[in-house]
């Protein structure tokens, strides 16, 4: 599988050196799949146009954290008087 990855590479490499950038984009994703152990015919068959990937700036601790999302039409309770004083 190495010697794939290796003509993989070597091809994505002259896709960029000849300015073929969406070519040398679908090896690097077929060398990432290859990778990761998915089979040789899987990873040339597999559609990796829809991929996203991390961007610089959003690199770091908890930025793969899904974000929490408020239900539709939901407003945050009021936030207490603090000059009320509570009886007990």
């Amino acid at each position: 599988m190495t010697g794939t990855i290796e003509q993989l590479r070597a091809e994505m490499e002259a896709a960029a050196a000849a300015l073929d950038f969406e070519r040398a984009r679908q090896l690097r994703d077929r060398i990432a799949l290859l990778r990761g152990g998915a089979e040789a015919d899987a990873a040339r068959a597999a559609d990796t146009a829809g991929l996203t990937r991390q961007q610089p700036g959003a690199m770091g601790l908890g930025t793969s954290r899904q974000r929490v999302e408020p239900p539709a039409g939901w407003k945050p309770p009021p936030k207490p008087d603090p000059m009320v004083t509570r009886k007990r």
